[in-house]
């Protein structure tokens, strides 16, 4: 039986894929996929001109969260021991934490992406987040 740290880190790296395979439909589906998730006219309509842009940030961002998933479930003890475990689960909770706290600084950035986006992206952010930390700081002995 896992403990309850190592079950956080488990729910954190099942969150973090589901989202790396959010990103990854956008890229498949296209355009509409890109409207749908909030990610902006700009984006959308890049992605139906063909341009490269929105598949390669996409990718970049599906990559990360594929990796962290990873180190969420080497942490909880599911996969063998990964290098730098305690950095990468640390750095993957502060940024999850970050970005759903700082969502009303980055919103001007990115004027095209709606409310709905922002506020389920940034809840969705803080559950994952908060499910790493928890998970990392039960495990930090053993991490």
């Amino acid at each position: 039986m896992l403990s309850a740290g190592a079950q956080a880190l488990v729910v954190g790296a099942a969150l973090s894929a589901t989202a790396a395979m959010a990103h990854l439909a956008c890229i498949l589906i296209g355009a509409p996929a890109y409207r749908f998730m909030g990610a902006g006219e700009r984006m959308a309509r890049a992605a139906e001109a063909g341009r490269l842009r929105p598949t390669l940030v996409t990718l970049v961002i599906t990559m990360i969260l594929l990796l962290w998933s990873v180190y969420a479930l080497s942490g909880a003890g599911v996969i063998g021991p990964l290098p730098l475990i305690r950095l990468v689960l640390v750095l993957a909770c502060a940024v999850y934490l970050v970005r759903a706290i700082a969502f009303p600084f980055l919103k001007p950035a990115f004027p095209e992406n709606s409310n709905t986006f922002w506020w389920i992206s940034s809840g969705i952010c803080g559950l994952i987040g908060l499910a790493y930390a928890y998970g990392t700081l039960s495990l930090w002995q053993t991490l």
